[in-house]
């Protein structure tokens, strides 16, 4: 187990944005028409996603991190700790409107113009449309990284800055909680898959710990991920409505599930995702980020990480075209700053 610092912070923005990019061909598919139509899917494919005029080059990330880079640039260019003011700022300034639709997810965009009004960013979440959506928890893996080794601040930041993301009192802020408390849990040097199951469940309040309890308890069943999918489908299978697969209370808590029965390592975990089906880039952002900040980078082929960063460079929409590696070392940068102040 690795206890370089950043490598783990590499590992962690890495597999989520290798397993975005990875998970996005197959978005929305079951877990058997994936199979149908690729067999097993363990690389990077070019696809079509929104706007079918722009074919994505393999390794081209999607809405869920823009979002994460928009949180990155915060961070980085503060240098320290953010707040949903610091996150409100970097969206008025980078985020171009004709860009909804086309890479930025269209739920997002009432709350970019509320921005734009000048709205307090801790109240901008409650005009979401769309309660309990996923948007926040599968991309604020930044809150845990700058976090690093405090799952509590961890958490009471995710719930501070997903305010402008989501209602205050909805239970996809408690998600983003213990996912961020999770990361910062994992980038310890010490650190375990239990201990941060661990951090994770303590963040969360009792109703939602009683849902990730329950998926924990059909997880340990398996040593394969493969191997549990079908047992989760007869729990999630909704697919009707706006966003019926990608509600925080599925993919987040499918995402603690592949973590654990991977045993944190960030490959098993990215494949895992990618081919569970349904909202499948958010479940390997998920699994894959946690696993990163745990284990590092070590498990994560160098030509997935050049595939990204090769399609980040020519995304004519992206917010950032910072490679991964950019990203990380600017990112550790600011974290060894708080660490100095004590």
């Amino acid at each position: 187990m690795p206890t370089d610092l950043r490598d783990k912070i590499f590992g962690c923005i890495a597999a989520s944005q290798i397993g975005s990019a990875m998970g996005a061909a197959v978005e929305g598919m079951h877990m058997d028409k994936i199979a149908a139509k690729y067999g097993r899917v363990e690389g990077l494919m070019p696809y079509a996603h929104y706007d079918k005029r722009w074919k994505r080059p393999a390794g081209t990330t999607e809405d869920g991190i823009e979002r994460q880079r928009m949180m990155a640039t915060a961070i980085i260019e503060k240098g320290d700790r953010i707040t949903a003011e610091d996150l409100a700022a970097v969206w008025r300034r980078d985020i171009k409107p004709e860009h909804f639709g086309v890479i930025l997810e269209p739920c997002d965009k009432p709350l970019w113009e509320k921005a734009m009004e000048g709205a307090k960013a801790i109240e901008i979440g409650q005009a979401t449309p769309f309660p309990g959506v996923n948007s926040f928890p599968r991309s604020s893996h930044c809150v845990g990284i700058m976090n690093a080794g405090n799952p509590k601040q961890a958490a009471a930041d995710a719930l501070d800055i997903g305010r402008i993301y989501q209602k205050a009192e909805g239970e996809a802020l408690q998600w983003a909680a213990g996912m961020n408390a999770g990361i910062a849990e994992a980038l310890k040097p010490d650190a375990t898959v239990e201990g941060v199951l661990a951090a994770i469940r303590e963040a969360m309040p009792p109703y939602v710990r009683e849902k990730m309890d329950m998926a924990q308890e059909m997880a340990a069943k398996y040593d394969d991920v493969f191997a549990m999918r079908p047992e989760f489908y007869k729990v999630w299978n909704k697919t009707t409505g706006t966003y019926p697969m990608s509600m925080a209370e599925e993919v987040v808590n499918k995402g603690f599930a592949v973590f654990r029965v991977a045993k944190g390592d960030p490959k098993a975990c990215i494949i895992g995702s990618v081919n569970f089906g349904r909202d499948t880039d958010c479940l390997a952002a998920i699994s894959g980020g946690l696993a990163g900040a745990l284990n590092g980078s070590a498990s994560i082929p160098q030509e997935w990480v050049d595939t990204v960063d090769a399609a980040t460079k020519q995304n004519p929409y992206t917010v950032s075209r910072r490679t991964l590696r950019e990203t990380a070392d600017g990112l550790y940068a600011v974290v060894l700053r708080i660490r100095s102040r004590g």
